[in-house]
């Protein structure tokens, strides 16, 4: 799953000059899935909750190289973060979580990216994802 690209973003990437804004336009359209995925939970968080979690498989291959290509692509991941305000955690193939960026101490983030919450969220149907 890569995104679409378009001519312009190609030629500012080649002049150095990226428009930021254009390039979360581009993810925004590339990965639907994702995107939806991500931005309700921003969503939960701007109306006050300190966190938000979307565990739930997702219903297709495709959408599940979506959420792998947003949160595996260090640029991709840190511009969404960055449009949002949030920080983006991930486990296994579907488990986001979107952290704000004040409760970046609290327990539920720090269990969130542990170590031992990973083992704890391995499971076999997940072996292959």
């Amino acid at each position: 799953m890569s995104l679409n690209v378009s001519l312009h973003l190609l030629e500012q990437a080649q002049s150095g000059n990226i428009d930021e804004t254009e390039f979360v336009e581009t993810i925004r359209e590339s990965l639907p899935y994702a995107w939806s995925v991500v931005s309700g939970l921003v969503e939960q968080v701007t109306r006050g909750e300190e966190w938000a979690n979307h565990a739930v498989p997702p219903p297709s291959e495709q959408a599940r190289a979506q959420l792998l290509r947003m949160m595996g692509g260090d640029a991709i991941r840190g511009a969404v973060e960055r449009y949002f305000g949030v920080k983006l955690a991930f486990q296994n193939c579907h488990n986001v979580g979107v952290f704000r960026l004040d409760k970046l101490n609290s327990p539920q983030y720090l269990d969130f990216i542990s170590i031992r919450r990973q083992i704890l969220n391995q499971t076999p149907e997940l072996i292959d994802c």
